[in-house]
């Protein structure tokens, strides 16, 4: 398990989203819109959210560096779950997982990435707080672009 590594970020964030399980899964499905979601995403290459897909990935947080990782989708069950192994400047495992909630969608996201190159091993070892910030930034501000863009709210909200 990744959670032994140095450095590792271990993290359960839970968002609401005001859709159903089922809409949200066929958004998340069209990796095309990716980038259109999220402009820190600078580079992604996927074809499909599928077991076997290996996606990747270059992201800019709010931080003078870009992470470069791959995403090894393990196990997709519609429309409730996928698991991946994540490889690269950062190592590890996630899991999103979707349940039906009052109002929409609870989606739950749960990982453990560790820096997988010394220069981010170093940068966590000195700067634990800042690759926190990062990391912590690329999540929260993801599920906000997200909603934004599938769910924007109407006039009257």
């Amino acid at each position: 398990m990744t959670d032994t590594l140095p450095g590792t970020i271990s993290t359960v964030r839970g968002y609401d989203l005001p859709l159903s399980c089922k809409e949200v899964w066929e958004e998340i499905s069209v990796v095309g819109n990716y980038k259109k979601w999220w402009p820190w995403l600078r580079r992604f290459d996927a074809h499909a959210l599928a077991a076997g897909e290996e996606w990747r990935c270059e992201v800019q947080p709010p931080l003078p560096y870009i992470v470069r990782f791959q995403v090894a989708i393990e196990k997709v069950e519609e429309p409730a779950l996928v698991h991946a192994l994540v490889l690269g400047d950062v190592v590890g495992e996630a899991t999103l997982e979707l349940e039906e909630s009052e109002g929409g969608c609870r989606a739950t996201l749960q990982s453990a990435l560790a820096p997988g190159n010394a220069a981010l091993r170093l940068a966590s070892r000195f700067a634990a707080p800042v690759a926190r910030y990062g990391h912590d930034w690329v999540l929260d501000s993801g599920a906000r672009q997200f909603i934004a863009y599938v769910a924007p709210p109407r006039p009257g909200d």
